[in-house]
């Protein structure tokens, strides 16, 4: 297993982030959107720029065996989380948009679905008119992530004048192959300094309780929680952000 290390990309004031005006956040489940760009999403709110967010999945397979939350009810609970940890880092109500596509199996854009996910992407960032779209890292370790990134890709495809696309770290922090890291010449990146509203953002990820220790769904053991080894990626006063170079 090999770290993806940001050591190497050059640190941006905080006030950089306020240059990519309207911006698109693409998570595949909730809480990714906290985890890889809470602080960029606080910052970009501070700065009175419009944020969106959209959510790829139906977020129901972290706790797959529960009884007490069946599909519905985690799907809802996730949902609200979502909502709360957006409403934490001031993105409106409204600014959610959810595709509600399976989790664990988001479909690739040659897939039926896939190409409806693809026609609806299309159409929201068509009305939103973002300027910047942030979507997880290319190669990330989780097909989800790499599904949801294929989508994303295809939908600007359609778009006559695209927005810049920027690729965010979750899974490969922990869980990276070398071949899952960027290669010479493929991309450029730089940190952001978030460190004015970490607090901001720690308290997004607090507000994804059930993918959490303690998680009020207690009935699936084999049930997902982020490890304290991952949320600490988390609690740094940078975020990556990188960006294929043309």
């Amino acid at each position: 297993m090999s770290t993806f290390s940001s050591t190497t990309y050059p640190v941006l004031p905080a006030a950089a982030a306020a240059s990519l005006g309207p911006t698109v956040v693409i998570a595949p489940h909730p809480d990714d959107e906290s985890l890889g760009c809470g602080g960029l999403m606080a910052l970009l709110r501070q700065a009175g720029q419009p944020v969106w967010c959209v959510l790829i999945s139906d977020g129901t397979m972290s706790h797959p065996n529960s009884q007490k939350f069946a599909a519905p009810a985690r799907q809802a609970l996730r949902e609200q989380e979502l909502r709360e940890a957006l409403a934490l880092l001031h993105v409106p109500a409204q600014a959610l948009h959810c595709l509600n596509l399976p989790d664990g199996a988001v479909p690739l854009p040659d897939a039926p679905a896939g190409a409806t996910a693809v026609q609806q992407l299309t159409v929201f960032l068509r009305q939103t008119q973002p300027a910047t779209v942030l979507v997880p890292w290319r190669r990330d370790p989780h097909p989800d992530h790499r599904a949801t990134h294929r989508l994303v890709q295809a939908a600007l495809q359609h778009l006559s004048d695209p927005p810049r696309l920027l690729e965010y770290v979750v899974w490969a922090w922990e869980r990276a192959e070398p071949a899952d890291l960027p290669q010479t010449g493929e991309v450029q990146g730089w940190q952001l300094d978030i460190s004015s509203v970490l607090p901001q953002k720690q308290a997004a990820i607090a507000a994804h309780r059930s993918q959490l220790a303690g998680s009020p769904i207690d009935d699936d053991p084999t049930g997902f929680t982020l490890a304290p080894s991952m949320l600490a990626h988390f609690a740094q006063p940078t975020e990556l952000y990188l960006e294929a170079i043309s």
